[in-house]
């Protein structure tokens, strides 16, 4: 089995790196959870490209170059606590190839984000060191609940959660514990094949999506069917499902679990006998409450659902 390194908690007065490893950032975009670290105790600082622009084809944080710059000075400043990326969008893939771990193996860090920073915590993982799946620091237009950050200061603090939420007509009964790998859906499909992807084998894997035709869903759960990832695992945990297919002819384009992408899901994994929870509220949703990726969970599913981080 994996032996997987969790960093030391937090205390009063640490520093924690504030990067945009992907997608662009306005400085009003970050002011109420930078304000939120420092009313908790914690010194933000702020990477050299935190707020750069880079147009090509997308508005990058910076060139590859720039944003490499920062994500490696973070992971290795001696200074520096915990990293949490200020969105996610696209880019991070780029900067796989260079990722330098040199002095972070010997003061390893929390890594915190989700969506596109799926693949550097699939990264993090395959190098033995857990991170956070949770809200970024800018929040998106829906906004986030108080819970989801005050969750993840938790985490930070040295306080994993155990959840519990209600059953849903798709779960699949069980009881199953694992390591937690996974994220955002369509990263886990990129990944898929390459020397960064995710290792399924025993493992609870956790997916959430948005913004994707039930097709293009449908596409990806495929290819991991494909790939033999649901022979590998002991659990599926579905995560937020919204925005999916057309805003015109989907009546639950807002809500965050989308019945019928939800029934896509289950019709692929009802050939395996693995526990199944759907709706747990992580994603691009407002209840964005944090999993830590490489934590051991225990899965229990009945007429209501546990969770234990």
């Amino acid at each position: 089995m994996q032996n997987i390194t969790f960093p030391k908690s937090l205390k009063k007065g640490d520093k924690i790196a504030i990067i945009s490893p992907a997608g662009s950032v306005e400085i009003p975009q970050l002011e109420t959870t930078l304000a939120l670290i420092r009313s908790k105790g914690y010194e933000p600082v702020l990477g050299e490209n935190l707020y750069t622009k880079y147009q090509y084809g997308y508005s990058y944080a910076g060139t590859e170059e720039e944003r490499i710059k920062d994500i490696n000075w973070a992971l290795n400043d001696q200074d520096i606590s915990a990293i949490w990326a200020s969105r996610g969008g696209y880019g991070c893939q780029h900067l796989l190839q260079d990722l330098k771990l040199t002095a972070f193996k010997e003061n390893p860090k929390w890594y915190i984000g989700y969506s596109d920073n799926t693949v550097i915590q699939s990264y993090l993982l395959k190098k033995g060191f857990a991170s956070i799946h949770g809200q970024t620091i800018k929040t998106s237009s829906f906004g986030v609940t108080d819970e989801s950050y005050d969750l993840t200061f938790d985490i930070l603090k040295g306080k994993f959660p155990t959840y519990k939420i209600d059953s849903s007509e798709y779960n699949r009964v069980g009881e199953t514990s694992g390591i937690l790998v996974g994220g955002n859906l369509a990263l886990i499909y990129a990944l898929l094949g390459t020397p960064y992807s995710f290792d399924f084998k025993d493992k609870i894997l956790f997916i959430e999506e948005i913004g994707e035709n039930f097709y293009a869903l449908d596409r990806m759960i495929m290819s991991l069917e494909l790939a033999g990832v649901f022979k590998k695992i002991k659990g599926l945990i579905v995560g937020g499902m919204t925005n999916m297919g057309k805003e015109n002819d989907n009546k639950a384009y807002e809500e965050s679990f989308d019945s019928f992408a939800n029934q896509l899901i289950e019709e692929r994994v009802s050939k395996y006998d693995f526990p199944t929870v759907f709706n747990f509220p992580n994603g691009h949703i407002y209840d964005n409450r944090p999993l830590v990726i490489g934590s051991e969970v225990i899965i229990r599913v009945g007429k209501d659902v546990k969770i234990k981080i």
